[in-house]
């Protein structure tokens, strides 16, 4: 089947137009753009889309996500990322979840992200106490049928939690402590042997639309050898590593703590970064740690709306672009950011950091923030080669906008109306590789009224479970606020935090 988009306007996001939008007609045969030109003539059994008064565009990469957080929405506010973890990810009496859950909630999260128009999903897959085959399956699953792009994790952690935090330990109930000490975590053995088995049963689904990938949670929560073990794994298969690092001041004082420095550096040494390695949000970087990760190549996932809402501190976007390091932006999960919507986490980028300093020259570009939210989002996910831009020979992942709504009038500058004016209404259809999964603004290859019946049928499960644990991790909440308020009181080598005027640095 072919398709022929007739003479609209285009955002090719490739290394000559960038983010100009030009008046194109696209060409899709079998997937794949096989042509894009100003005087393109349909072929007579083309599917014609007539492109006047649209804007077509690269769909996003959401390069960092968790799926598994949907049931989670706006249950949560004002509390710093290592309280939040103890709700979200909760440490004490937790309990498998159902593969019937996981492939419901990877199914709703997936429609409200193809709604929004993100193509691309790395969605970093945590299940606790620990993810089985079963529940990595339905994940795949719910992808597969969906239509979405994605590269789906195993996510591990495989050291006790308070050998994870500085200080933790010394503020808790000796009973909490032993109870925490006695959970157990995978070896490095088990989690490799897992991620093996799961390349083998899923990497390269769906025509290489759906792809495996190796998450260790963080160099601090995972043995020396599994951060070097998944590292290599990742190469071998050309597949993402994905890992949290310095998200928070905390991380940051506990790379000192238990380090003797950076967990930048520390990866650096023990060879657990890679081209193949996406850093999520990398906030707390000294200048030195962006060198070290420009220089192997590694990049970092963005994510500026969750950092506000959990108050990890603001990345330093100018001085990760002028290292050298490529840049993607993700929404993280719907527990600490509330919404898949990248549009949201685009506008947020290019607004943040202009009021980090006052030099115009160093403020974020539309050019800049929509590429890291399309092919920047794919180099991170080791994807660029097949979506992230409309390019002749790559997958036909992209957004169609209807330029007659609210958002686009008067129409103006359309590359800097899609980043601060658009909201996603004006999506009209969405195409993974040239197949149309949105149409008329809604989801075509599952039954959404379904889904949300099946949710508002099991809705009172899901509540009470989550309850539950809420109240069984209460325990831990004030020893964690103490373990908080020590660390961020701790000084470090650098300050991320907006407006705080205490001496924090070394």
């Amino acid at each position: 089947m072919s398709t022929f988009i007739r003479d609209a306007h285009v955002i090719t996001m490739d290394p000559i137009s960038g983010s100009t939008p030009l008046v194109r007609s696209i060409r899709i045969a079998d997937g794949v753009i096989v042509a894009i030109g100003e005087h393109l003539k349909p072929d007579p059994h083309d599917e014609i889309i007539e492109g006047r008064d649209r804007l077509v565009a690269p769909g996003f990469v959401n390069a960092h996500t968790h799926s598994w957080e949907m049931f989670y929405k706006g249950r949560y506010d004002n509390l710093p990322l290592e309280m939040w973890m103890a709700m979200s990810y909760p440490i004490l009496g937790d309990s498998r979840v159902a593969p019937d859950l996981v492939r419901l909630r990877t199914t709703l999260f997936g429609i409200e992200s193809l709604k929004a128009g993100v193509t691309t999903l790395v969605d970093d897959v945590l299940e606790t106490p620990g993810q089985d085959h079963e529940q990595l399956a339905a994940v795949f699953d719910a992808y597969e049928q969906l239509g979405v792009r994605a590269n789906i994790s195993g996510h591990v952690i495989n050291r006790p939690f308070l050998d994870t935090v500085p200080f933790a330990e010394e503020y808790l109930p000796d009973d909490v402590v032993r109870e925490i000490r006695s959970a157990h975590v995978p070896s490095t053995e088990e989690y490799l042997r897992f991620a093996r088995e799961a390349f083998a049963a899923h990497h390269g689904r769906a025509n290489g639309r759906l792809r495996f990938m190796v998450a260790p949670s963080a160099p601090q929560r995972c043995e020396p050898a599994l951060l070097t073990g998944a590292t290599e794994m990742a190469l071998e298969f050309a597949a993402e590593c994905h890992i949290h690092v310095l998200e928070t001041k905390t991380q940051l004082v506990t790379g000192d703590e238990s380090y003797g420095g950076s967990l930048v550096s520390y990866m650096a040494s023990i060879g657990a970064l890679s081209p193949n390695t996406t850093l999520a949000h990398g906030i707390w970087l000294t200048d030195a740690d962006m060198q070290t990760v420009a220089a192997a190549g590694t990049s970092i996932s963005h994510n500026p709306i969750s950092n506000l809402k959990l108050g990890s501190g603001i990345a330093a976007w100018r001085k990760l672009q002028n290292a050298g390091v490529n840049l993607g932006l993700g929404t993280d999960g719907c527990s600490s950011s509330d919404s898949p919507r990248m549009l949201d986490v685009v506008k947020t980028a290019a607004l943040l950091h202009k009021v980090t300093e006052p030099d115009i020259d160093q403020w974020p570009t539309v050019a800049e923030v929509l590429a890291a939210a399309t092919i920047g989002g794919a180099r991170s996910a080791v994807l660029d080669d097949v979506v992230g831009s409309l390019e002749v020979g790559k997958q036909a992942d992209l957004v169609i906008y209807d330029l007659e709504t609210m958002a686009f009038t008067p129409r103006q500058k359309l590359d800097l109306q899609l980043v601060y004016s658009e909201n996603g209404s004006s999506i009209d259809i969405v195409m993974v590789q040239g197949r149309v999964v949105v149409a008329g603004g809604e989801v075509i290859t599952v039954d959404e009224r379904a889904a949300r019946a099946e949710l508002a049928e099991r809705l009172d499960e899901i509540i009470e479970r989550q309850d539950r644990l809420d109240e069984r991790n209460q325990a831990v909440m004030p020893g964690l606020a103490r373990m908080y308020e020590r660390a961020t009181s701790t000084p470090g080598a650098v300050n991320r935090f907006s407006g705080d005027e205490r001496a924090w640095l070394v």
